[in-house]
């Protein structure tokens, strides 16, 4: 059996940024109010008609794939993890394939929001394990700007999140203690409305629905978020899949080279650092920058680390996500 070891990384955000006193201008917050509660200074918004979620994930995979001195003809498989596709279907995997030229490979979209990245790198690992391909490509794309509600009505949840990509390269490693050492999933379905876009879906409410009912009060097609529930569920099981990943490897807290935590708000990732008594060294944060651009948080923040040459051969990464589903997950890499 092999190991599967991230070969290349890349990522991409829109030029447009925005602030939270750019925010302050059309909804009733201010810099003072979003900080204090997410740590978010500014964020990226696309330009409609400059960047979609595959275009974005174009130029992230490009950077990612020549990084690890491939060319996308090397590539045997995508993995594309997003909540916020072009389309209600298809995927955004096949148009990425288009744009980038590729081979009638495989394309898989995976659906698991702010855990949509580390659920979309188990899924390549386990090919690359049993050998069934050798370049796997994972990307994580999200549009979050177009499906806001920028009104007062929906200040509590537009400020937080961004738009971005990110990318990673998954290639064959025959050295077994090197790469992706275990990956850990889970699930709590019962508490996925706390957490969710209502609408359209074919389950409730369909886009005949709404057209016919054509009712402004109508919130079913916004993200709702009950906060103070999803951050008490979320500290529980960050500090839960990260244990479960160190026991599983038998590591300790003190093995930890850098923590890159799902970039949901920064006060989170703070409670996770002084949980487990981590230093500011190990632990890296971006959303002060970005937002919580949802599955591309993790990738653009582990991209952003390695650039930043805080990611040395032989580190052992952590990384972890908890989001909507309510979905969590970990993943532990020896780089």
């Amino acid at each position: 059996m092999f190991h599967s070891k991230i070969s290349g990384l890349g990522f991409y955000v829109p030029e447009n940024v925005v602030t939270n006193d750019d925010l302050s201008k059309i909804m009733d917050t201010s810099d003072e109010w979003i900080q204090e509660r997410t740590g978010i200074k500014e964020r990226r918004h696309i330009v409609k008609g400059q960047d979609t979620t595959t275009s974005m994930g174009v130029k992230a995979a490009k950077v990612a794939i020549d990084r690890a001195g491939l060319s996308p003809d090397d590539i045997d498989f995508i993995v594309f993890a997003t909540i916020s596709p072009d389309y209600y279907f298809p995927g955004p995997g096949v148009a990425l394939q288009k744009e980038l030229g590729m081979k009638t490979i495989g394309a898989l979209d995976i659906r698991n929001q702010c855990s949509g990245f580390v659920y979309a790198l188990s899924v390549a690992d386990q090919y690359i394990k049993t050998g069934m391909y050798k370049n796997i490509l994972v990307v994580a794309s999200e549009v979050q700007s177009l499906g806001l509600d920028m009104t007062d009505r929906g200040r509590g949840v537009s400020v937080i999140f961004g738009d971005g990509a990110g990318a990673a390269v998954l290639t064959r490693e025959e050295d077994v203690t090197k790469g992706i050492l275990s990956t850990h999933l889970h699930s709590e379905g019962q508490h996925a409305e706390e957490l969710a876009v209502l609408a359209p879906g074919m389950g409730g409410r369909w886009i005949t629905d709404i057209i016919a009912d054509n009712n402004p009060d109508d919130e079913s097609y916004f993200p709702h978020m009950n906060g103070q529930f999803v951050f008490k569920n979320a500290v529980v099981r960050f500090s839960e899949v990260i244990n479960e990943g160190l026991q599983a490897n038998n590591l300790q807290v003190s093995d930890i080279d850098l923590l890159i935590p799902h970039q949901a708000n920064l006060r989170i990732s703070q409670f996770i650092q002084q949980k487990f008594k981590l230093t500011d060294d190990q632990v890296f944060n971006n959303i002060q920058k970005y937002g919580n651009t949802t599955a591309a948080s993790i990738p653009i923040a582990l991209t952003e680390a390695w650039e930043q040459g805080k990611i040395k051969s032989g580190d052992t990464l952590v990384l972890a996500a908890f989001g909507s589903g309510f979905t969590w997950a970990s993943a532990i890499i020896k780089w």
